[in-house]
């Protein structure tokens, strides 16, 4: 198993160097960095390693950019010394976000969760994606209030899609969609509850329980019964899409800006 070590204070990459050569006498240290500028410059430079040991906090600021910047196939395990409650809140999800001063046995979990993946014929770049972007967007970015790009799926590549390019996204079954402008799919690891506060209000609007949508993809309102709208969306939504008699001024406004 080959490994980056992402970590920023010397002592504790020593710790995780010692910690690994228990946890995963296999295990292959490729390099010990501790900036987000070296990572970067690392990853455009040599293949991608089959894991990623990573405080949050580097020298040069949050090792979550690295995966704002770039597109990164490797399972990430983080460690980090946010308080327990934030830890829990991400735990139930794929990647590993470890405590500090981490502990060899959830080390080793962690490592035995790789491994499960490995087994099943999980794709490396399948599982982080989802928890870094909502982790990335539980963190405070000043000066950077309103998401401005989404990391989505399409085949086995990850790409990032602007904001922009995010027509309208529906809710279906407990599972939404991104609906891009050339009428591309994507499934999204988001609530429409939680996007709402992503995205940028004067751009966004949520027209009823199942959609939001962006300002250009509203191509025409037309009235319906009840004093209810019946929305034209571009590209077209699979059924209609109706604005309700209290929501209706509102959207109006919305759309006068």
């Amino acid at each position: 198993m080959t490994i980056l070590l992402l970590e920023d204070e010397y002592p504790a990459a020593e710790r995780l160097q010692r910690l690994l050569v228990q946890a995963a006498p296999d295990a292959q240290v490729l390099a010990v960095l501790d900036t987000v500028a070296g990572a970067l410059a690392w990853l455009a430079a040599n293949p991608a390693p089959n894991l990623i040991l990573s405080d949050i906090q580097l020298a040069d600021g949050l090792s979550l950019e690295i995966w704002e910047q770039a597109v990164v196939p490797s399972p990430v395990i983080f460690t980090t010394a946010f308080d327990a409650y934030a830890i829990r809140a991400f735990q139930a999800n794929s990647v590993a976000y470890l405590l500090k001063p981490v502990k060899l046995a959830e080390l080793q979990a962690a490592l035995a969760k790789l491994r499960q993946w490995e087994s099943r014929g999980i794709p490396d770049s399948a599982a982080p994606t989802s928890p870094i972007e909502r982790l990335l967007d539980a963190l405070p970015r000043p000066g950077r209030p309103y998401k401005t790009r989404f990391l989505v799926r399409q085949g086995d590549v990850l790409l990032p899609l602007p904001v922009a390019e995010a027509a309208w996204f529906i809710s279906r079954n407990e599972t939404v969609t991104l609906v891009a402008t050339d009428g591309r799919r994507f499934v999204l690891d988001y609530t429409l509850e939680q996007l709402e506060s992503l995205l940028d209000p004067a751009q966004f609007f949520r027209l009823n329980r199942q959609i939001i949508a962006q300002l250009p993809a509203v191509r025409r309102l037309h009235p319906h019964f009840n004093g209810k709208l019946l929305v034209e969306l571009h590209p077209a939504a699979p059924e209609e899409v109706l604005v309700s008699r209290e929501k209706a001024s509102t959207v109006k406004t919305w759309l006068e800006g």
